[in-house]
Protein backbone atom coordinates (compact mmCIF):
# COMPACT_ATOMS: atom_id res chain seq x y z
CA UNK A 1 0.00 0.00 0.00
CA UNK A 2 1.42 3.44 -0.85
CA UNK A 3 1.85 6.22 1.76
CA UNK A 4 -1.35 7.97 0.71
CA UNK A 5 -3.36 4.76 1.02
CA UNK A 6 -1.89 4.10 4.47
CA UNK A 7 -2.71 7.62 5.61
CA UNK A 8 -6.24 7.38 4.26
CA UNK A 9 -6.70 4.00 5.96
CA UNK A 10 -5.50 5.42 9.29
CA UNK A 11 -7.89 8.35 9.07
CA UNK A 12 -10.83 6.09 8.25
CA UNK A 13 -10.02 3.89 11.26
CA UNK A 14 -10.21 6.99 13.45
CA UNK A 15 -13.71 8.05 12.33
CA UNK A 16 -15.37 5.53 14.59
CA UNK A 17 -13.55 6.89 17.63
CA UNK A 18 -13.84 10.59 16.74
CA UNK A 19 -17.45 10.94 15.73
CA UNK A 20 -19.69 8.22 17.08
CA UNK A 21 -21.76 10.49 19.32
CA UNK A 22 -20.24 13.94 18.92
CA UNK A 23 -23.02 15.81 20.66
CA UNK A 24 -22.83 18.25 23.55
CA UNK A 25 -26.26 19.11 24.91
CA UNK A 26 -26.86 22.83 25.22
CA UNK A 27 -30.46 22.70 26.49
CA UNK A 28 -32.79 20.08 27.83
CA UNK A 29 -35.81 21.04 25.72
CA UNK A 30 -37.26 17.95 24.08
CA UNK A 31 -39.28 19.51 21.27
CA UNK A 32 -39.16 17.08 18.33
CA UNK A 33 -40.87 17.42 14.98
CA UNK A 34 -42.42 14.41 13.25
CA UNK A 35 -40.34 12.45 10.79
CA UNK A 36 -41.61 13.23 7.32
CA UNK A 37 -39.01 11.62 5.10
CA UNK A 38 -36.18 12.81 2.90
CA UNK A 39 -36.68 14.29 -0.53
CA UNK A 40 -35.30 12.21 -3.42
CA UNK A 41 -32.34 13.43 -5.45
CA UNK A 42 -33.07 16.68 -7.25
CA UNK A 43 -31.85 15.68 -10.69
CA UNK A 44 -33.45 13.01 -12.82
CA UNK A 45 -31.31 10.14 -14.08
CA UNK A 46 -30.47 10.34 -17.79
CA UNK A 47 -30.11 6.58 -18.18
CA UNK A 48 -31.36 3.74 -16.03
CA UNK A 49 -29.10 2.30 -13.36
CA UNK A 50 -29.03 -1.37 -12.31
CA UNK A 51 -30.81 -0.48 -9.06
CA UNK A 52 -33.27 1.88 -10.72
CA UNK A 53 -32.15 4.61 -8.29
CA UNK A 54 -30.55 7.94 -9.26
CA UNK A 55 -26.80 8.47 -9.41
CA UNK A 56 -25.42 10.38 -7.60
CA UNK A 57 -27.33 9.59 -4.39
CA UNK A 58 -26.54 9.45 -0.69
CA UNK A 59 -26.30 6.26 1.39
CA UNK A 60 -24.49 5.33 4.58
CA UNK A 61 -22.19 2.46 5.47
CA UNK A 62 -24.09 -0.36 7.16
CA UNK A 63 -21.24 -2.02 9.07
CA UNK A 64 -18.31 -1.08 11.29
CA UNK A 65 -15.89 -2.52 8.73
CA UNK A 66 -16.39 -2.14 4.97
CA UNK A 67 -13.78 -3.12 2.37
CA UNK A 68 -13.01 -0.45 -0.24
CA UNK A 69 -11.77 -1.91 -3.53
CA UNK A 70 -10.20 -0.52 -6.69
CA UNK A 71 -12.91 -2.06 -8.88
CA UNK A 72 -16.32 -3.73 -8.71
CA UNK A 73 -15.44 -7.22 -7.47
CA UNK A 74 -13.74 -9.15 -4.68
CA UNK A 75 -10.89 -9.90 -7.12
CA UNK A 76 -9.95 -6.19 -7.24
CA UNK A 77 -7.24 -4.78 -4.97
CA UNK A 78 -8.25 -3.80 -1.43
CA UNK A 79 -7.54 -0.06 -1.09
CA UNK A 80 -8.54 0.47 2.56
CA UNK A 81 -11.12 -0.54 5.13
CA UNK A 82 -13.74 1.94 6.29
CA UNK A 83 -14.22 1.65 10.05
CA UNK A 84 -17.19 3.94 10.59
CA UNK A 85 -20.70 2.53 10.70
CA UNK A 86 -23.16 5.16 9.47
CA UNK A 87 -20.56 7.12 7.48
CA UNK A 88 -22.40 9.13 4.78
CA UNK A 89 -21.08 8.38 1.29
CA UNK A 90 -22.29 9.31 -2.17
CA UNK A 91 -22.91 6.63 -4.80
CA UNK A 92 -21.43 7.97 -8.05
CA UNK A 93 -21.61 4.79 -10.16
CA UNK A 94 -22.94 1.26 -9.80
CA UNK A 95 -23.14 -2.24 -11.19
CA UNK A 96 -25.81 -4.75 -10.19
CA UNK A 97 -23.77 -5.80 -7.10
CA UNK A 98 -21.26 -2.99 -6.49
CA UNK A 99 -21.40 0.74 -5.71
CA UNK A 100 -18.65 3.25 -6.46
CA UNK A 101 -18.70 5.72 -3.59
CA UNK A 102 -17.24 9.11 -2.78
CA UNK A 103 -16.31 9.60 0.90
CA UNK A 104 -15.88 12.79 2.97
CA UNK A 105 -12.17 12.94 2.07
CA UNK A 106 -12.92 12.78 -1.67
CA UNK A 107 -11.76 9.16 -1.81
CA UNK A 108 -13.32 6.99 -4.52
CA UNK A 109 -13.70 3.25 -4.04
CA UNK A 110 -16.01 0.34 -4.82
CA UNK A 111 -18.00 -1.37 -2.05
CA UNK A 112 -20.50 -4.23 -2.24
CA UNK A 113 -24.13 -3.10 -2.25
CA UNK A 114 -24.92 -5.18 0.87
CA UNK A 115 -22.54 -2.93 2.87
CA UNK A 116 -24.59 0.21 2.21
CA UNK A 117 -27.79 1.42 3.83
CA UNK A 118 -30.39 3.78 2.36
CA UNK A 119 -30.74 5.65 5.66
CA UNK A 120 -29.44 9.18 5.28
CA UNK A 121 -26.69 10.35 7.60
CA UNK A 122 -24.69 13.57 7.66
CA UNK A 123 -21.30 14.52 9.04
CA UNK A 124 -19.84 17.76 10.34
CA UNK A 125 -16.44 18.21 8.64
CA UNK A 126 -15.29 21.70 9.72
CA UNK A 127 -13.39 22.17 13.00
CA UNK A 128 -15.74 24.28 15.16
CA UNK A 129 -18.79 22.62 16.76
CA UNK A 130 -22.01 23.31 14.86
CA UNK A 131 -25.01 24.73 16.70
CA UNK A 132 -28.19 22.68 16.26
CA UNK A 133 -31.07 25.11 16.55
CA UNK A 134 -34.71 24.79 17.59
CA UNK A 135 -35.92 26.18 14.24
CA UNK A 136 -34.49 26.66 10.74
CA UNK A 137 -33.22 30.20 11.44
CA UNK A 138 -29.81 31.46 12.53
CA UNK A 139 -31.35 33.31 15.49
CA UNK A 140 -33.30 30.31 16.84
CA UNK A 141 -32.46 28.97 20.29
CA UNK A 142 -29.55 26.50 20.37
CA UNK A 143 -30.60 22.95 21.32
CA UNK A 144 -27.17 21.25 21.13
CA UNK A 145 -23.82 21.28 19.36
CA UNK A 146 -22.55 18.79 16.78
CA UNK A 147 -18.81 18.20 17.17
CA UNK A 148 -16.40 17.98 14.21
CA UNK A 149 -16.37 14.53 12.52
CA UNK A 150 -19.61 13.64 14.31
CA UNK A 151 -22.38 11.71 12.55
CA UNK A 152 -26.09 12.52 12.73
CA UNK A 153 -29.27 11.10 11.18
CA UNK A 154 -30.79 13.33 8.53
CA UNK A 155 -34.51 13.89 9.09
CA UNK A 156 -35.34 16.43 6.39
CA UNK A 157 -34.07 19.54 4.63
CA UNK A 158 -35.90 22.69 3.57
CA UNK A 159 -34.81 26.11 2.35
CA UNK A 160 -31.10 25.58 3.03
CA UNK A 161 -31.58 24.10 6.52
CA UNK A 162 -31.57 20.45 7.63
CA UNK A 163 -33.10 18.82 10.68
CA UNK A 164 -30.79 16.19 12.15
CA UNK A 165 -30.92 13.86 15.16
CA UNK A 166 -28.18 12.50 17.41
CA UNK A 167 -28.85 10.40 20.51
CA UNK A 168 -32.50 11.44 20.73
CA UNK A 169 -31.82 15.17 20.40
CA UNK A 170 -32.82 16.93 17.19
CA UNK A 171 -32.08 20.35 15.79
CA UNK A 172 -31.67 22.41 12.62
CA UNK A 173 -28.34 23.26 10.97
CA UNK A 174 -27.40 24.99 7.71
CA UNK A 175 -27.27 22.37 4.95
CA UNK A 176 -23.97 23.79 3.67
CA UNK A 177 -22.32 22.99 7.03
CA UNK A 178 -23.03 19.25 6.70
CA UNK A 179 -21.46 16.60 4.45
CA UNK A 180 -24.24 14.47 2.98
CA UNK A 181 -26.79 17.11 1.94
CA UNK A 182 -25.55 18.44 -1.40
CA UNK A 183 -27.18 16.45 -4.23
CA UNK A 184 -24.46 17.41 -6.75
CA UNK A 185 -21.60 14.98 -7.32
CA UNK A 186 -19.00 15.51 -4.57
CA UNK A 187 -15.99 13.74 -6.14
CA UNK A 188 -14.59 15.04 -9.40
Amino acid sequence: MDGQGEARNGVRRGWLLLGAVGLVLAASAGFLWPLDGIAPAAAAVDRPTPSGLPVPRWVSLKFGEVNARSGPGDDHRLLWIYRARGLPVQVVAETSEWRRICDPEQGLAWVHKRTTDGRRMVMRLAPPPLALRRGPKSDSEIEAYLRPRALASLIRCKKGWCRVRVDGTAGWAPAAALWGTNEASQCR
